[in-house]
């Protein structure tokens, strides 16, 4: 019967961050199941790690990953991958970690006691407004974008507004995008704050995500004329993220915290 581990991403205390569950499994695996069980968590992520030792489908990787949610598999998700690097640090396994995904091989690597992970930047092309978007996530858009295929990145007035946001998620479902993330410049220490809503994909809001900051961090890097960044998502839970743009990547570092662990019986 396999292991699993909760994992909160994107903070160095329990109770915070984004929890995600993970699972390192060592044999092949039904598809039916890995939804079934990430459904069960309901978390917004489920993470399945196989090894692959070099023969999966990016060479010279160490672990196939996938990433669940409630309802769908997800090509890219951010902290799911910060806490499976983080469940293989508990287990003993060196690093770095490099991961054959959806999305290309990611590599996650520890550095200055944080976890690093390397990610395809997706800078946003500014696009107009989807017809509603104001209404959807009750505040004015002053800049919207679309990173990658559908990530909708939407720049508002300040931190307040973002903070306020009381989003019809029913109506923000209805965009046809995987993500929607508010974002303003910050008021404190960090040089950003937003908030990622993607119910779309069955996840009102999240509260941490890595993927949104694959669109964020091009954008702000631009806006602020720097590459070294400081990013906080404003959710209830709350995270901090790290970033360093390198044109066509993205670096994301962060803490983890392992929060409960156990034995599925499947």
């Amino acid at each position: 019967m396999p292991d699993y581990r909760v994992i909160d991403a994107f903070t160095d205390r329990p109770l915070a961050g984004n929890p995600a569950a993970v699972l390192i499994l060592e044999d092949a695996y039904d598809d039916a199941w890995a939804q079934g069980v990430a459904a069960e968590f309901n978390l917004s992520e489920t993470a399945f790690a196989r090894p692959v030792g070099g023969a999966g489908e990016g060479p010279g990787t160490d672990y196939e990953l996938r990433w669940f949610t409630p309802t769908v598999e997800i090509d890219l998700c951010g902290h799911a991958t910060l806490a499976t690097a983080h469940a293989l640090v508990e287990l003993g396994v060196p690093g770095p970690y490099r991961f054959s995904t959806r999305s290309g091989v990611l590599t996650v690597a520890e550095r200055e006691g944080r976890l690093w992970m390397d990610f395809p930047a997706k800078p946003p092309v500014a696009v107009a407004a989807p017809e509603g978007l104001a209404d959807a996530l009750g505040a004015e858009p002053l800049w919207v974008g679309v990173g990658g295929a559908d990530d909708l990145l939407v720049e508002v007035a300040d931190e307040a507004a973002v903070r306020g946001l009381a989003p019809d998620t029913a109506a923000i479902a209805r965009l046809p995008y995987h993500l929607v993330i508010p974002t303003a410049r910050a008021d404190g220490e960090a040089d950003f704050v937003s908030r990622v809503f993607a119910p779309r994909v069955g996840v009102p809001e999240d509260p941490v995500t890595g993927r949104a900051h694959t669109v964020l961090a091009p954008y702000w890097a631009r806006r602020l004329g720097r590459d070294e960044l400081s990013a906080h998502q404003a959710s209830a839970r709350g995270g901090d993220l790290l970033l360093e743009y390198r044109g066509d990547r993205v670096l994301i570092g962060g803490h983890a915290v392992s929060v409960a662990r156990g034995e599925l019986n499947l």
